[in-house]
């Protein structure tokens, strides 16, 4: 009943747009197992795993349009999500090291051994089991987000404040994991991952694998963010978005809708990061800097806020603007990111997305009134009974 209700709120357009997902998602593996190399259709590995990092890249973007583009939460902190479901996912593929690394400790990670730790920190525990990794990946930028929230919107903090308290949070994580005692790594992070579930990370069928869970990740998220923004639920969180003093007049515990959203949209976020880690080959504190938070905000409003798919259409772009960029033109991509935010908040203030469909919009209701005007929509007027 759920899923037959979850694919009930897509629409024609929602529709295609998982259907070209679901699409490339299935084909690209293909293309790279099947097809030969020296085929013009052969697409090699190394696009395999940059198509992967940008498919994590959208999910990311989805969770902020969630709470930014439909409660109005302004987060310039989803990095801090992103990398700490990352770090988990990094934590598991460490522990799948064993022997095999430099020190041949089958306990320790090597740069615990390099740094003379005597055991394994407590919170290390289990993370030799995929299923408890795969749990933290959301349990803890959830249980974070819950804390942060629970807080931040019973005081009421909202607005630019609610943002600049965000970007501090990704920044003190930032400084924390810098540490060397802090247990992770310090400032060159987890790396020289092996295997993942049984499979070795480097061979092209679980580049392929990796490509496929992520881009399933992005069609499930992006079906239960149409599932909430789409319900009762969704209506209130845009009400929030619009008049969020009006909806409390009204009776509405505000902050119990905002904290749900948040949670669900960091959970989103660490869920991403986890499929980062294995695609990338490593994580470490540079994801927790506010400038990463930014911009994904940036990559939201190209593709256009508020629209689910514009957030997926703004990182793919963005990113693979800026892949061009760094290799045509590595000394002004960076100019080239901002004249582009500062091009579509001039010219386009929706987005892509929101501009394309403003505009289809507008061109539908004015033939709409040409035809009412024109009487080609007339109600035929009843006939008399005989």
């Amino acid at each position: 009943m759920m899923t037959s209700y979850l694919f009930r709120t897509l629409d024609a357009k929602a529709g295609v747009f998982v259907a070209l997902l679901l699409a490339v998602t299935l084909l690209v593996p293909v293309l790279n197992l099947a097809v030969p190399e020296g085929s013009f259709f052969h697409v090699p590995t190394y696009a395999v795993t940059l198509m992967g990092k940008y498919l994590t890249y959208a999910l990311l973007a989805l969770s902020v349009d969630l709470v930014w583009g439909y409660c109005g939460i302004l987060s310039l902190g989803h990095g801090a999500f992103f990398a700490l479901g990352g770090y988990a996912m990094g934590m598991y593929l460490m522990r799948q090291i064993g022997t095999r690394g430099v020190y041949g400790d089958p306990v320790l990670p090597d740069f615990m051994v390099f740094l003379n730790w005597k055991e394994l920190p407590w919170y290390w525990y289990g993370f030799d089991m995929a299923w408890f990794a795969f749990l933290m990946v959301l349990v803890v930028p959830g249980v974070l987000a819950f804390v942060f929230g629970w807080f931040a919107f019973r005081s009421r903090v909202t607005g630019v404040y609610l943002s600049i308290i965000t970007q501090a949070l990704t920044y003190a994580l930032l400084l924390a994991f810098f540490r060397n005692d802090m247990g992770f790594g310090g400032n060159n992070g987890l790396t020289d991952f092996k295997d993942i579930l049984g499979f070795n990370v480097q061979e092209d069928t679980t580049r392929a694998g990796l490509f496929v869970a992520s881009g399933l990740a992005v069609i499930v998220c992006f079906l239960i963010c149409r599932f909430v923004t789409r319900s009762k639920l969704g209506k209130v969180l845009v009400a929030v978005r619009d008049a969020e003093s009006r909806t409390r007049f009204l009776g509405y515990r505000v902050e119990h809708y905002k904290l749900f959203v948040w949670v669900l949209s960091a959970m989103m976020a660490g869920i991403a990061g986890a499929l980062y880690v294995p695609q990338v080959g490593i994580i470490n504190p540079g994801e927790f800097a506010p400038a990463n938070s930014i911009e994904v905000v940036i990559w939201v409003a190209v593709g256009g806020r508020g629209t689910l798919v514009g957030a997926v259409l703004g990182a793919v772009l963005v990113n693979f603007s800026k892949t061009w960029f760094t290799a045509a033109l590595p000394d002004v991509w960076l100019f080239a990111l901002g004249a582009l935010f500062v091009v579509v908040t001039l010219f386009l203030p929706k987005g892509i997305i929101g501009t394309i469909g403003e505009r289809y919009t507008a061109l539908r209701d004015r033939r709409a009134s040409a035809r009412r005007e024109a009487g080609v929509d007339a109600e035929p007027q009843p006939q008399p009974a005989e």
